[in-house]
């Protein structure tokens, strides 16, 4: 989505600032979120502009999609997988205490000497 506020439409762009050469350089999506990069649309993308005495460098998008490697699709289906499970089977059996006639969060602990 749009980084641009109130607006919902998809990003094709990534926007960054390289300071230390006074440019502001707009580029294809990112396949991966930057500290301080923006993803616009191709609306705002076109309207950019850079900062007085700052260069705008515009690099082309092209029309193809961000290529996912095998490694991005097979995170992603284990987080469905799991998201999937119901959520007694996603703890760690060992990490939880055994519970004597308890139900959910809550447990029955024997007094000691009976």
């Amino acid at each position: 989505m749009c980084s641009k506020a109130g607006c919902a439409a998809s990003a094709r762009f990534t926007m960054t600032y390289v300071h230390r050469e006074a440019t502001v350089v707009v580029g294809p999506l990112a396949t991966r979120a930057e500290p301080g990069a923006l993803d616009l649309c191709d609306a705002h993308a076109e309207r950019m502009t850079a900062p007085q005495g700052w260069t705008l460098l515009r690099l082309d998008a092209g029309d193809e999609a961000p290529e996912r490697s095998r490694d991005d699709l097979l995170a992603i289906a284990d987080a469905v997988r799991e998201a999937a499970r119901p959520r007694r089977e996603r703890t760690n059996p060992a990490a939880v205490p055994a519970a004597t006639g308890g139900r959910g969060h809550l447990r029955v602990i024997p007094e000691s000497g009976e």
